[in-house]
């Protein structure tokens, strides 16, 4: 316990060492109860604008424990008793168990090393440092565990623990249809506002910060700022978020107005997936706590099944599923927005994850005439063709009338109608389906897939389907 516990300490610590260089080697030794570390490599330990950063390879050869590296994202993970730490190297946002926090500086890449700063573990787990600036000795001391505990400690959180324990988490956001949807797990109660000067919505989540998922799926500095740019809503320019205090910890969301607009704010789900959503449809100022509506006019959500971070199947060239859905989504999508009597709203328009139980929210929470979720199957690789799923007998006729047109579009064998116990067509309130366009492990049916002329016939087969069970000409 005693060496597990210090051994994360070495990786974050700050201390200042005169110096004028921005980075810089130091001869110093760094000393865990009592005993110095060897670095066994080359890379010296660097001062950088006053971090101390650390060779990460040291400390796994020296005290052994569970260290990651993913090449792609430049990603460490470092496990210790369930403890979670993830680091990325340019960036000084971090994560402890999904809580998102900054760090001093962010990790370097040296050679075939990374070097990363010590304080932030040794707050994450309660490790004592000394440092003694004539000598240049890092002293690193574990705390003793006493006897009559079981070895479960004293019980108290340390005061990063306390602060960010129970905070709730912003998984992801998108902007369709003059709405915007905030998928978040845990307990908040939003605060917005209208401000005029310019003119904007703010939404403020307290006792709120980012998720890992949220990094994933939307642009997020390293000082926890981004924007999601809107196109095709001549009321809204831009959305910005930030992680606005961390005294108490505050995501802000700002929604910049072309003119003054009024909204809806409509929350669904639970603590474990909980969607926020800020409707601009709102015809005057009473509104503010009705249920969206939809003047009348049918609306239909398209869901491009996964995002971000899940990828879907993974095609015989390596080609991702999560593309080509919404690839597919976003052309239906465009052309049912030609159609004078259907709303549409997307799940998602961009490389976002959502939770299947967010997609589902998504579309009882607006109370949506139908339901379709768009996907490409896998299996071995003589699989080929298109299938249609459905889950409720209510969604049945549904998916017979899609299918129909899916497989004339496809030009693929017809797998036929089948029943499926997905989450997104169980769980949803209206006639819901499950499009499985091609299969990506099929290296003829990946190839015709990712070609525009296959995806447009797709999204025309989408909308004849949906006009005919509407009943619309």
């Amino acid at each position: 316990m005693k060496k597990l516990g210090c051994m994360l300490l070495v990786l974050l610590f700050v201390w200042f060492i005169p110096q004028t260089g921005h980075a810089a080697a130091v001869n110093s030794k760094i000393v865990l109860d009592g005993k110095e570390l060897k670095a066994g490599q080359n890379t010296q330990v660097e001062n950088v604008n006053g971090t101390v950063m650390v060779p990460l390879r040291m400390i796994a050869e020296n005290l052994g424990y569970k260290v990651g590296w993913n090449q792609q994202s430049k990603t460490i993970t470092i496990e210790q008793e369930g403890k979670i730490v993830r680091l990325a190297v340019n960036q000084t946002a971090a994560s402890v168990d999904d809580k998102t926090l900054i760090l001093t500086e962010a990790p370097v890449l040296r050679t075939d090393t990374t070097l990363v700063p010590i304080r932030f573990i040794g707050e994450q787990f309660g490790l004592t440092v000394n440092w003694d600036n004539t000598a240049k000795i890092v002293d690193l001391i574990t705390p003793e565990i006493p006897a009559d505990n079981g070895g479960a400690g004293t019980g108290e959180a340390t005061p990063s623990e306390e602060t960010t324990s129970n905070l709730a988490l912003v998984n992801g956001l998108s902007f369709n249809e003059n709405r915007l949807s905030i998928a978040i797990s845990g307990n908040t109660d939003p605060a917005v506002s209208k401000i005029t000067g310019p003119n904007r919505i703010v939404i403020d989540l307290p006792n709120t910060t980012f998720s890992d998922l949220f990094g994933t799926g939307q642009l997020l500095s390293p000082d926890l700022n981004g924007s999601l740019a809107v196109t095709g809503h001549p009321d809204v320019s831009g959305v910005r978020y930030s992680l606005y205090n961390t005294s108490p910890y505050t995501v802000r969301f700002v929604i910049d107005l072309n003119s003054a607009k009024n909204y809806n704010v409509n929350i669904s789900g639970d603590d474990s997936s909980r969607l926020i959503v800020i409707d601009l449809n709102a015809a005057n100022p009473a509104d503010t706590t009705t249920q969206p509506g939809n003047s009348g006019r049918k609306q239909v959500v398209l869901d491009a099944g996964h995002g971000a971070k899940d990828s879907g199947a993974v095609g015989v060239t390596g080609k991702y599923e999560k593309n080509v859905n919404l690839a597919i989504v976003l052309k239906a999508a465009a052309l049912l927005k030609q159609e004078n009597n259907i709303d549409v709203v997307l799940t998602r328009s961009d490389d976002t994850f959502l939770e299947l139980k967010e997609r589902a929210a998504i579309a009882n929470n607006l109370q949506a005439d139908l339901f379709i979720s768009v996907h490409s199957n896998s299996g071995s690789t003589a699989a080929s063709g298109t299938e249609t799923y459905y889950q409720r007998e209510s969604s049945k006729a549904f998916a017979a009338v899609m299918h129909k047109y899916l497989v004339q579009a496809t030009g693929l064998s017809d797998r036929g109608v089948r029943y499926g116990n997905f989450h997104v067509i169980r769980e949803t309130k209206m006639p819901a389906v499950l499009l499985e366009i091609g299969y990506l492990s099929n290296k003829k049916d990946e190839a015709l897939l990712f070609t525009e002329e296959l995806q447009n016939k797709v999204a025309a087969s989408m909308v004849k389907g949906i006009k005919e069970y509407l009943g619309l000409k």
